[in-house]
């Protein structure tokens, strides 16, 4: 493990101090690529202009067409909480601008039956609602046997996505595709969320009603209320948050502080033991986002667009407590399939000088609701491009292993997915995904097979340096921002992935050391002359008596009373 300091431009963090920022945040905002004051603005006016987002004026066109004609309107969902979200906002928002309630409704998968995406079955599904128009959200893009099979039947369908459409293939004959990043698309986010798309095409929506005189510009309907669920969908779904992402997060996090939120948003800070007042983005990735996964994990994902499509407080509690409930059993279903994934490990490493270059993982005990999250905590450990493997249901009920993986910055992990099928006709039943995190379905008994060609393709990509996982920091923390009062700044501040939150490095003393709840590192330390208190979670290798710790500044409360203290990520 190498611990990196992080370049910061010193002409760039002098410009944004003598603009007014604090001189601490200057230096972190400089080193992750802002350069100018403006691009700090968070205002609304900031945002990108739908304009440029390819197959949003006809989005436009054929959602106002839908709702003057009060055809039936029906969201086509996916079961992760950007899905969620996204079909939130889209029923919430083809309200505001004016579509019955009575002609809007929604159908979501289910993981274990349905699979991912717009399938001829979920269309099937879709039937008793009579919809005129399907409206996919978060999927759709790789959806050509459902999209023509909705069509056949009369159906129009508009699909809304953000995944990568496959190489070299066509994409699906919809009425209508929005999505940035399919072929000729200029907008320049190509990282934002599926409901960040959902979004953009009701405000392309809302300027195509206004232009045909449905409204007036000073009375329009105000789709700023939908944020909160743009916020927790984009950060929820660990996109990469260039400036128009960040923004959008920004502005749903100033609504949440005020106390203007959607009432599932708040039951679910109430049940996370959350102040909303207080809101971060910390809140939607690690409190807010994982009780609505969970519903998609082990349940059905139906609560929690319930949850967030209801405007009773008293529902949105129940809601939300069943969901809380349901993530306390994600975490035991999620506890032993670690140790199962721990145990599989140990025997792929044993007698190995090094781990391989990619890692796959299959039991039959393993949930395919949870295999992502364990695929994730393996990545962490190994530093290697990873898959888990469980067994579940193919669309025509036969027995398949289905996939998720997570990946390592310089493997791309979709495009990978797509040399293997090349290269191994037949292999992949399905795929799809992003770079840094993907799923695929295999046939039973094909772990073996992917498994050596994945790690064919890891090894062509890959070369020691990748393969070392290089910690990124912001280097020393001056003693004079050592204090509360910078944990309540930073955690003011948008985070998240391609924007990561601070992370100091220095060198202390380890004074004491000791385990808590069996795999926590509970530290005192001696740092600048100081006595520091430290805790690193999920760790419990001692550490050196000297050591340099890469670190989050935080707040621990201690008998009623907040307590500073370092919160160790690495040490090299």
């Amino acid at each position: 493990m190498i611990l990196q300091t992080r370049d910061v431009p010193p002409r760039v963090a002098f410009t944004l101090e003598q603009a007014g920022v604090h001189p601490l945040l200057a230096r972190l905002f400089a080193a992750r690529g802002v350069r100018e004051p403006t691009d700090l603005d968070d205002g609304a006016a900031r945002l990108l202009p739908p304009d440029a987002l390819r197959g949003a004026a006809e989005a436009a066109r054929l959602l106002a067409d839908a709702i003057a004609a009060c055809k039936r309107l029906v969201v086509v969902a996916d079961y992760d909480c950007d899905g969620a979200t996204a079909c939130a906002v889209a029923l919430r928002g083809l309200g505001l601008l004016g579509a019955p309630r009575a002609t809007l409704g929604f159908v979501v998968p289910d993981r274990a039956v349905h699979g991912y995406g717009l399938t001829p079955a979920i269309v099937e599904l879709a039937r008793p609602l009579a919809p005129d128009v399907l409206i996919t959200v978060d999927n759709g893009i790789a959806s050509h046997e459902g999209v023509a099979h909705a069509r056949a039947l009369g159906m129009q369908v508009l699909v809304t996505d953000h995944h990568l459409p496959a190489a070299g293939v066509a994409l699906p004959a919809a009425d209508v595709i929005v999505n940035p990043n399919q072929p000729g698309c200029a907008f320049p986010s190509k990282s934002i969320a599926g409901v960040g798309v959902m979004f953009y095409v009701l405000l392309a929506a809302r300027a195509e009603l206004r232009a045909r005189g449905a409204f007036e510009a000073a009375a329009q309907p105000r789709l700023d209320a939908l944020l909160d669920l743009v916020a927790l969908g984009t950060v929820a779904d660990v996109v990469r948050l260039d400036a128009n992402n960040r923004r959008l997060v920004a502005l749903g996090l100033k609504r949440i502080r005020a106390g203007r939120m959607q009432p599932g948003v708040a039951a679910l800070f109430r049940v996370a033991g959350r102040d909303p007042a207080r809101a971060g983005a910390f809140d939607f990735g690690f409190a807010l986002g994982p009780r609505i996964n969970a519903a998609g994990r082990l349940a059905d994902m139906t609560l929690g667009i319930e949850c967030l499509l209801t405007d009773d407080a008293g529902r949105a509690a129940d809601l939300a407590a069943r969901l809380d409930a349901i993530n306390r059993e994600r975490r035991e279903v999620e506890a032993g399939m670690r140790e199962q994934a721990e145990r599989a490990l140990d025997g792929l490493l044993a007698g190995l000088d090094a781990a391989p270059p990619a890692v796959v993982l299959h039991h039959e005990s393993f949930h395919e609701g949870v295999v992502g999250i364990v695929a994730g905590r393996v990545k962490d450990r190994l530093h290697r491009p990873t898959f888990v493997f469980a067994a579940g249901q193919g669309g025509d009920g036969a027995r398949v292993l289905k996939g998720s993986g997570r990946s390592i910055p310089g493997f791309h992990l979709r495009d990978a997915l797509d040399l293997v099928a090349k290269r191994h006709p037949g292999l992949l039943l399905r795929f799809g995904g992003h770079a840094m995190a993907a799923g695929c379905t295999l046939a039973e008994g094909a772990v073996a097979a992917f498994g050596s060609a994945l790690q064919q393709v890891a090894a062509e990509w890959l070369d020691a340096a990748t393969l070392t996982r290089t910690v990124p920091t912001d280097g020393p923390l001056e003693l004079q921002w050592f204090n509360a009062e910078t944990v309540a700044l930073l955690e003011q501040q948008v985070w998240g992935t391609g924007f990561e939150p601070p992370l100091f490095c220095d060198e202390v003393e380890v004074l004491q050391q000791r385990l808590v709840g069996e795999r926590h590192l509970k530290l005192r330390l001696r740092h600048a002359g100081q006595l520091r208190e430290g805790i690193w979670f999920n760790h419990a290798e001692p550490l050196p008596g000297r050591a340099r710790l890469a670190y989050r500044l935080g707040l621990d409360e201690w008998n009623g009373q907040p307590r500073l203290q370092m919160v160790v990520e690495a040490a090299g």
